[in-house]
């Protein structure tokens, strides 16, 4: 960690003392009286000193989610070159041009357009795909970082200096921004401006499988030139996931960070049909992901004890399913009191993961099991408990709007099971259990 770096707690760590919980996974860490008071400088304001103990202690709470970075410099916009893959859109071109002119080095790579752009500095006499266009595009780069922007996103002011400064850190070797669904007056345009499927909330993060934000689309990312040399660029094998694919090979060689400081509207599909169909093959990314990825990916990640107890209620046995919560949870206490976790934060804790499991088998059950949920009548009433979640993020909003977030749903979860069908795998389908607790 460099000196002078200042640093912010994450949203969802708790301090009891010298413990910190919180992160993504759940992690607790036990501070010294030392580095208690250097959390408390940091927390005031002070900026990273000079010692390594000090800044080993910055790094690896950084690298736990539990603080997140600000160096004190980063490079500059002529360090970058922009890189824009695009097939007939040329109005959207344009307009991220426009948009971009703090940026000297522009590449505009035409992959196929029916009618050739006059903008382009590459053109593929036919499709190639979006994986091709970047490969394309990132070889005729000289600068040490390469912007990608896609033709239907639109970066805010501001946004490239929120994302070069985390590259004053050397070990961040990819930054991804916020990218937020462009306002609208259409009811799918007001959908995707609450619930994109690019945007991965307001709180910054590393990025990492299995966790909070577990990708980050290359819809709007800035990676380091020789990272992608060392990785060979994005796999033109994959036509959809091709983003997951490459964040997760560059995690094997630095960090990746999401920085939602900076934003970058994305303008979503013009008509519902087209819009489906996107979600529809996005779906369809899982199954190669997961055969490339090994234990990266999954539809739920949940301990046993969660996974048991809401199969007893949905196999219609409540009692049951609320006295194995019950105990579980008690037992929780006894098992982190030797590292000083108090009582009443291990019950709150056990309570929570109960409740964030059944939201993932929610989730999991419209976004992945919904087929197989068809096919008995208490699948269907599983399937139908788990729309609840999808009824109150729609209170105070119109019936289109709860239609299209159901819909979003079942189509990814149809290109899911495509997917899976076309590549022989069930993997994506599978949850993935871990120990109840804490790391």
């Amino acid at each position: 960690m460099k000196a002078g770096t200042r640093l912010t707690l994450d949203a969802s760590v708790r301090r009891r003392g010298t413990l910190l919980i919180g992160g993504s996974p759940l992690r607790l860490v036990r501070l010294g009286g030392a580095g208690a008071r250097l959390l408390e400088r940091w927390s005031s304001g002070e900026p990273v000193g000079e010692g390594e103990r000090e800044r080993e202690l910055a790094r690896r709470l950084v690298r736990a989610g539990l603080l997140h970075p600000r160096p004190p410099s980063g490079p500059a916009p002529s360090d970058v070159t922009l890189v824009v893959p695009v097939k007939d859109n040329a109005a959207g071109v344009r307009r991220l041009l426009d948009a971009t002119k703090e940026l000297a080095d522009r590449v505009v790579v035409d992959d196929g357009s029916a009618v050739p752009l006059a903008e382009a500095t590459v053109r593929h006499d036919r499709a190639m795909g979006p994986a091709a266009a970047r490969n394309a595009g990132w070889a005729l780069a000289s600068t040490p970082l390469v912007a990608f922007l896609d033709a239907d996103t639109v970066p805010q002011p501001g946004w490239l200096e929120a994302v070069l400064a985390q590259f004053g850190d050397d070990d961040v070797v990819a930054v991804a921004p916020r990218v937020v669904g462009a306002p609208g007056s259409g009811v799918l345009a007001r959908y995707e401006a609450h619930r994109s499927s690019l945007d991965l909330g307001p709180h910054p993060a590393p990025v990492r499988p299995m966790s909070r934000v577990s990708y980050v689309p290359s819809a709007a990312l800035v990676v380091r030139r020789d990272a992608l040399a060392a990785v060979a660029g994005f796999d033109t094998g994959l036509r959809f996931g091709e983003d997951v694919d490459l964040v997760w090979r560059l995690l094997r060689i630095g960090s990746v960070r999401y920085e939602p400081s900076a934003r970058v509207t994305h303008e979503p599909r013009p008509a519902l049909l087209p819009w489906l169909r996107q979600r529809f093959e996005y779906g369809t990314s899982a199954a190669p992901l997961s055969r490339k990825h090994p234990g990266l990916l999954s539809c739920a990640r949940l301990s046993v004890w969660s996974a048991v107890s809401w199969a007893l209620l949905a196999a219609g046995r409540p009692l049951p399913a609320l006295g194995l919560a019950a105990a579980t949870a008690a037992l929780l206490p006894r098992k982190l009191r030797g590292r000083g976790v108090p009582a009443s934060e291990s019950l709150r804790l056990a309570g929570l993961g109960h409740l964030g499991a059944g939201r993932l088998l929610a989730e999991a059950t419209r976004r992945a099991w919904w087929p197989a949920a068809l096919l008995s009548g208490r699948g269907r009433t599983a399937l139908l408990a788990s729309l609840l979640p999808c009824v109150v993020d729609s209170v105070g909003r119109s019936p289109a709007w709860l239609a299209l977030r159901v819909a979003d749903d079942l189509a990814y979860g149809a290109g899911v099971w495509a997917g899976c069908v076309r590549h022989r795998t069930p993997a994506p389908l599978l949850p993935r259990f871990t120990e109840a607790g804490l790391r």
